[in-house]
Formats: C-alpha cells, sequence, structure tokens
C-alpha cells in the first residue's frame, strides 16, 4: 500500500516523516537520520502497541524472604486449627467423661442463678470437675444452646455423673418437690405454726389468716419457696372449692352466704372424724337451725374459751362452767350459727354442709366406737347420752385398775431358780 493510499485512509495522522519534516520546514541531516529509523507499518500494526516492558525480575533473596513469611505464616495457622481441633476435642471428652462424685448429693440452684454463677457450688460438692482456664462446663452448656434453659429448685446428683449428665439435670429434670400436710379441721393458727416450722420453705411467716379462710390438704412445693407462696395455696383452694360446692348446694338450706356455709362445715368438721357421717351430722344441724333450736355443740364452747390455739391437751371435759359461759360462739347460750368459722373445714366437710341428707334427727352423741349414735326425740337421745355415760365410767374404772396394777407391781418379775 503506497504512502498516498496511506494518507487517504487516515488523514493528517498518517503523514510520515518526511512530510512532517518538511512541514517544519524542511529536511536537516538530523531529520534524515530520524527518518532511517522509522519502519513503514500496516493500519493494524498501528493500532499494536509497539514497546513492551519486561517485568522487573526480583531478585532470588526478595523472593526467598516472602516465601518464607509465607510458609511461616501457613504453619502457624494449621497449628492453630490443630490446636483448636485439639481443644475442642478435649472439652467433649472432658464434658462427657465420668464425674467425680463418689456419693449422691443434691443442689439447690436459687431463683435468678446462672450457670456461671453456680459453678462454685457444683465444685465445692465435687458434682463436676474444678474448672480451669478452659472453663470446659459452661462451654459446654453453651455449645448445647442451654445457657439460658437453668431452673431454679433443689436437684438430686448420683455417683458418676458426666458434666452433659449434670447440665441435662439442672435443665430437663425435676425438681426434688416436698410435701406439707395440713389436717382437716385445723384451725389457722395450727396451720401457720407447721408452715413456720418447716425448715425447707424461705422467707418470713404471713399473718395468722382469719379463720376458716384455708383449706386443708396435702401441698406440693420446691425447696426455697417461700411461706407466703403456701398460704396463697391454701387461700386458693378454699376459694376455688367453696365457689364450686356453693352454686351446688341444696335448694332451700338455712345459710344466706358462702360464709354461714364454712361456718356449719367447720362445726361438722369437728363433731366427727368418720367421714360417712358427715352429711348425717349436717342433717342435725340444718334441722335444729329450720326450727330455731340452739345448735347446743361444744367445739363452739372450746373455740369461744381458748380459740385457735384449743384446748389444753391436759384438760379433760368441758365442766358445766365452761358450758354456762357466755362467749360469742357459745352455741350453748346464742341462737343460731356464731360469728364465725371455728376452724378451716376440708372440703367433704364444706360439701357435707351444702347437701345434708334428708333426715328428722335433731340429737346425736358419741357411741363409743369413735362414731355417733343419732336420734329424732329428746327421750331417745337422753337413752342414749346414758348408754355413753355408762360406757365413759368403764373405760375410767379399767384406765384406774390398770394404773393401779402397775403401781402397786402386780405384774412381778420372774424369779430365778437357785
Amino acid at each position: 500500500m503506497s504512502d498516498d493510499r496511506n494518507r487517504t485512509l487516515f488523514g493528517r495522522n498518517a503523514r510520515g516523516p518526511a512530510d512532517e519534516a518538511q512541514a517544519d520546514g524542511g529536511m536537516t541531516e538530523d531529520n534524515v537520520v530520524h527518518m532511517d529509523t522509522v519502519v513503514a507499518r500496516s493500519p493494524r500494526e498501528a493500532l499494536e502497541p509497539q514497546d513492551i516492558v519486561p517485568p522487573v525480575k526480583r531478585s532470588a533473596r526478595a523472593r526467598g524472604g516472602m516465601v518464607r513469611f509465607f510458609n511461616f505464616l501457613m504453619t502457624l495457622a494449621l497449628f492453630g486449627a490443630i490446636t483448636f481441633v485439639g481443644i475442642i476435642w478435649y472439652g467433649k471428652t472432658e464434658f462427657e467423661a465420668p464425674g467425680p462424685l463418689a456419693e449422691s448429693t443434691t443442689f439447690t440452684v436459687p431463683k435468678g442463678a446462672t450457670f456461671a454463677s453456680i459453678v462454685p457450688g457444683l465444685e465445692a460438692k465435687n458434682i463436676i470437675k474444678k474448672q480451669g482456664p478452659l472453663r470446659v462446663f459452661t462451654r459446654g452448656v453453651r455449645a448445647a444452646g442451654q445457657g439460658s434453659a437453668l431452673k431454679a429448685g433443689e436437684f438430686a446428683f448420683t455417683p458418676g455423673m458426666s458434666m452433659r449428665a449434670v447440665m441435662q439435670q439442672l435443665t430437663e429434670g425435676r425438681a426434688i418437690e416436698y410435701s406439707i400436710t395440713f389436717p382437716e379441721g385445723w384451725t389457722s393458727f395450727r396451720i401457720m405454726e407447721r408452715i413456720a416450722a418447716n425448715e425447707e420453705l424461705e422467707g418470713d411467716v404471713p399473718p395468722i389468716p382469719p379463720e376458716g379462710t384455708l383449706l386443708p390438704n396435702t401441698y406440693n412445693f420446691q425447696r426455697g419457696d417461700t411461706r407466703e407462696s403456701i398460704v396463697s395455696k391454701l387461700k386458693e383452694g378454699q376459694k376455688k372449692a367453696l365457689r364450686e360446692i356453693w352454686h351446688s348446694r341444696a335448694p332451700d338450706l338455712p345459710l344466706r352466704s358462702q360464709e354461714e356455709l364454712v361456718i356449719l362445715a367447720s362445726i361438722i368438721e369437728k363433731e366427727t372424724g368418720v367421714a360417712s357421717e358427715r352429711r348425717h351430722v349436717a342433717s342435725v344441724f340444718v334441722n335444729r337451725l329450720r326450727k330455731g333450736m340452739r345448735l347446743q355443740t361444744d367445739p363452739t364452747v372450746i373455740y369461744g374459751i381458748w380459740g385457735g390455739r384449743g384446748k389444753p391437751k391436759d384438760r379433760g371435759g368441758l365442766r358445766r362452767s365452761e358450758l354456762d359461759k357466755k362467749t360469742p360462739y357459745n352455741t350453748y347460750q346464742i341462737n343460731g350459727l356464731p360469728p364465725g368459722p371455728i376452724a378451716n373445714p376440708g372440703i367433704e366437710s364444706l360439701r357435707a354442709a351444702a347437701n345434708p341428707l334428708e333426715t328428722d334427727d335433731l340429737f346425736f352423741v358419741a357411741d363409743g366406737t369413735g362414731g355417733h349414735v343419732f336420734a329424732k326425740t329428746l327421750k331417745e337421745h337422753n337413752a342414749n347420752v346414758s348408754n355413753w355415760r355408762a360406757i365413759e365410767r368403764q373405760r375410767k374404772k379399767e384406765a384406774e385398775a390398770k394404773a393401779k396394777e402397775l403401781a402397786d407391781g402386780v405384774t412381778a418379775p420372774a424369779t430365778q431358780d437357785n
């Protein structure tokens, strides 16, 4: 391709060196020398780079330093990885290995405690090994996703339990439960005495609740529960039971309120300990209320004199002076029900008061077997009372004879042959 064609194709920029030299004022010796070094190129060659700068070669010393540094990093990373895997393996092995506990024991987790806060206690009881810098137990708990699953309460631990088993016991196991029983017919004073004496419960003893507001029963609790919480259970139990029983009461009862139902139930509770008699005893009191007769029941006299503390244990039966003593609770002296319950009745006495038997009986007295004999008329009742007095005299006579026998040494020691 000629120079003219190159000019036609590429315009001014395609002119040769000679043209440029002429345009600059003619051709000089220098220009001639320069033109001798110029090689004509095709359009494609014109677009390609003319000079390629070769890479700078690093010295062997520089290359050696970089390699050594890279190898150091790789070695360090490999060592770190091996160490990490080793620690994980060691921690897992320790977490699942048998523990140091030699004898069964218990441990109490306070409310609001964390795994980290109970570690010293677990170590002190030898339930887990002493925790070094690795803190295997707490790290294992976190790795298992149980860090926030710690339960409060008292837990039992058996010999040789692993740290994993200890964790599972504290997060999935059931805390040890205790029970406390309040007999039916106990006064609020006696119930609070038992609550105060219980060593597994914590906290102050609440004020004595009003009589009849607690439901005697057996209640479960965990070590560390408060005494207030037990009282709350007793109150809630009574409210729930009374509400249900009141709604299912017999029609036309001579009781105007739930409180009067509790008062009558407390008298029934104190009069008989025989479950099958409760509704029969209830019928006697309901019949007397309907007829306007005084209830004339000894437990009300006792409560009127001694209150919730009860009659002293060394006292015998009621004296005539005590039966004649006027108190707000003495049903020999007042009409109708006393002003409040004389005890905390159980659920069966509440049911008996709400649904008494249908009878015509107006009297009852002890029969000598732990139960009672019932009567419709005063004449029948007096005969039953005479029988009871005879039983009492016979028992007294037998007791005196036995006491005399022991005092006189009638039962002599065995003699020895010489």
